[in-house]
């Protein structure tokens, strides 16, 4: 299969999780969702990956967020896996972690990455919307841990430009300032924005973020 793209469908499946069985496209039906995959089980950065997911659970919840792992070991290694976590990050696993054994979910959505190895899953993220289309897509090496807090910037300023017609300039934060989008005329952006905004060059005008 090729590379999904931003704006694809994200693949359904069925799979079993340490939250028992699940549909993919009924789990996520209506709301955001995170999926990101991990090589295998019982390895370093991703142990400490799930372990900052878990701590994170409020604030993916706050934005009506459903996180899911994936990993390409069975499910009896996920449960003892689950221990591990639990152990080592002062946390217990309180989202879905999908075993993936027979490699369909980590072949429908393109984790296997042949020019790095050929059996393990690449470390890709997905943010998918409630149309269930990817809106974001991320590979990290096998070296370097995700930066959650990227992610969850991420999904901020996705949410906002779905609901406003803006944009977020270069390390926006939600509570920055946000900009019109050019297909926003002078003329509608007076009735979107009656505060009025900063003009900085006739396609670039600045104006404080809608709530």
């Amino acid at each position: 299969m090729s590379a999904l793209l931003l704006g694809d469908e994200a693949p359904d499946f069925e799979a079993d999780s340490t939250d028992g069985p699940i549909r993919f496209h009924e789990a996520i039906e209506g709301a955001w969702a995170v999926l990101f995959s991990h090589p295998k089980d019982f390895t370093p950065v991703c142990t400490t990956e799930l372990g900052m997911t878990a701590k994170l659970k409020d604030k993916f919840a706050a934005r009506g967020v459903k996180v899911f792992g994936v990993s390409v070991d069975p499910i009896e290694d996920h449960h003892a896996w689950v221990g591990d976590i639990a152990d080592t990050q002062g946390v217990a696993l309180n989202f879905p972690l999908i075993a993936d054994p027979d490699r369909k979910v980590a072949t429908a959505y393109g984790m296997i990455h042949p020019n790095a190895n050929d059996t393990l899953t690449v470390r890709s993220l997905f943010v998918i919307g409630p149309d269930k289309k990817i809106k974001l897509k991320i590979e990290y090496p096998a070296s370097t841990g995700r930066n959650f807090d990227e992610v969850i910037r991420v999904i901020d300023s996705l949410q906002l430009t779905s609901a406003h017609k803006v944009a977020t300039p270069a390390n926006w934060v939600s509570g920055e300032d946000v900009i019109i989008v050019p297909a926003v005329s002078d003329e509608e952006a007076k009735e979107k924005f009656p505060e009025g905004w900063k003009t900085l060059k006739p396609y670039l005008r600045v104006v404080p973020q809608p709530k």
